[in-house]
């Protein structure tokens, strides 16, 4: 399990496809010595699982045909940046909250701007476009990852939201290297997504016993 704080970014060195899954090389100089073969790590919020590469820095993690298809990590170049975390040990803290590391889908960034001139202090506003089938999963000033990141919802206009970004998520993530129409991992409140399913369950059941008794069952 996760919480959306991410505790570094890394690099990516090298994606390589393969008979069955893709081989992701990644650097993170400050996390080495920290894993160990079969550890989880969360990349842009997706839950892989670490083999480290001995002698360096770097890690690598299989990815499997549903996590290219339904993650941003297959459209990732060289060099780019992603958002690192690694499992929260139990009884710490939930600074952020409870994340899976499960990726719904992707989203297109619409915007990231600044609130204010100085962009040393100022706050941001991330406007997103996300997929119809996480609309009943979403609320206003609720919990939703993005990235890898635990952010709060500031408005809805589905299909977009927007989510106030403080100064240091903006410096410490990758939000700062992504330009408009990026794609970015969304893995929406894991409440949120019991809560839709028991609705649509609830649903169903009323509507099976209105067929009931409309054909005098």
């Amino acid at each position: 399990m996760f919480t959306g704080l991410i505790e570094t970014t890394g690099t990516v060195i090298s994606i390589t496809p393969g008979d069955g899954a893709t081989r992701m090389v990644l650097a993170a100089p400050s996390l080495r010595g920290r894993w160990r073969t079969g550890d989880s790590i969360a990349v842009n919020g997706v839950c892989l699982t670490a083999i480290p590469l001995p002698q360096t820095a770097h890690v690598a993690a299989d990815l499997a045909g549903e996590t290219l298809a339904r993650t941003n990590l297959g459209s990732l170049s060289l060099g780019a940046t992603v958002n690192l975390e690694l499992p929260t040990p139990a009884g710490s803290p939930l600074g952020g909250h409870v994340v899976q590391g499960h990726v719904d889908a992707t989203g297109s960034l619409l915007s990231l701007l600044p609130l204010h001139n100085d962009r040393a202090t100022t706050d941001w506003r991330l406007t997103l476009e996300i997929p119809e089938h996480l609309f009943s999963q979403v609320i206003s000033q609720g919990s939703i990852t993005i990235n890898g990141i635990s952010l709060t919802i500031a408005r809805l206009d589905l299909p977009r939201i927007e989510i106030a970004i403080i100064p240091h998520t903006y410096r410490a993530t990758n939000l700062h290297t992504l330009k408009p129409g990026a794609r970015v991992n969304i893995e929406t409140d894991v409440l949120a997504k019991y809560a839709s399913a028991q609705h649509a369950a609830s649903q169903l059941d009323w509507l099976t016993a209105a067929y009931l008794i409309a054909n005098g069952y």
